[in-house]
């Protein structure tokens, strides 16, 4: 707990001193949502004791406040990754830094592959559920009773109504469906992607899972959201690579924060 507060200290001392209730992950290539903030305020993680520094390509590293219709929020601008230095926690102290500010309601947002032939890649899906079947849990370790954290409303119902929501106010289709974590880098093999496909996913990715854990350890309430980038490995002929994850989270971008623009600056969706 030291060192959440130093975190939280060093945010405030920053600027960061808003009642923020709601906050929002971007992942690969989607920084650009950073734009929908009026006066934003950033504070790169490397002036936040504890924060780890993301080394992937197309992960700012900034913690951003800010207002979406007259509200404030925090944005947390990049994220560490399992396959970074082996640590499945590595969003733990960021997102206990979040709570600390105050934060009850999380959005993550993802960049995915689709396993779906009819989720394409430039369309964005709501994630109702996930499997992890890695054996790992950002959770191993900690002592008590608190670790044994039930996950049947891992994603919160009424966040997930509000997303489409959103999405139908802001004219942007949006799907529904599973989210399949893979610790990465690798891409995963065809053979991996059947499988994924025949246990009832329909997105494969390297994130999120462990922070959607972590989060409901804290009690917050969360959503998720990501964008399809890719057809999996041997789907529709794909061969997926990190750059064609970029581009193509570039160029959804601007729906996504369509998106979001109207889900942060309605406050009916918080609970």
């Amino acid at each position: 707990m030291e060192r959440v507060e130093e975190a939280a200290k060093a945010a405030r001392d920053r600027g960061l001193t808003e009642p923020y209730r709601r906050a929002l992950v971007l992942g690969t290539g989607l920084s650009p949502v950073v734009d929908l903030l009026e006066d934003p305020i950033s504070v790169p993680y490397s002036a936040l004791p504890g924060f780890p520094v993301p080394g992937v390509t197309g992960h700012g590293g900034v913690l951003v406040g800010g207002r979406i219709g007259g509200e404030p929020v925090l944005v947390l601008s990049g994220r560490s990754h399992f396959y970074e230095a082996g640590d499945v926690a590595a969003m733990r102290l960021p997102l206990e830094t979040l709570a600390a500010l105050g934060v009850e309601t999380l959005v993550l947002t993802c960049s995915a592959g689709s396993v779906n032939p009819d989720l394409a890649p430039g369309g964005l899906c709501v994630i109702r559920d996930h499997i992890n079947l890695t054996g790992l849990s950002p959770l191993v370790g900690e002592p008590g009773d608190a670790r044994f954290v039930p996950l049947g409303d891992a994603y919160a119902p009424e966040i997930a109504r509000g997303l489409h929501s959103a999405a139908a106010d802001a004219g942007v289709a949006c799907a529904d469906g599973v989210y399949m974590f893979f610790p990465g880098p690798n891409f995963e093999t065809a053979a991996e992607i059947r499988a994924a496909r025949i246990l009832g996913a329909d997105l494969v990715g390297m994130s999120v899972v462990p922070e959607v854990v972590i989060a409901r350890r804290l009690g917050l309430s969360v959503g998720a959201v990501a964008m399809v980038t890719n057809f999996g490995t041997g789907l529709a002929g794909a061969a997926p690579s990190h750059d064609e994850t970029k581009r193509m989270a570039r160029e959804g971008s601007a729906a996504l924060a369509r998106l979001l623009s109207r889900f942060f600056g309605n406050g009916e969706h918080e609970h």
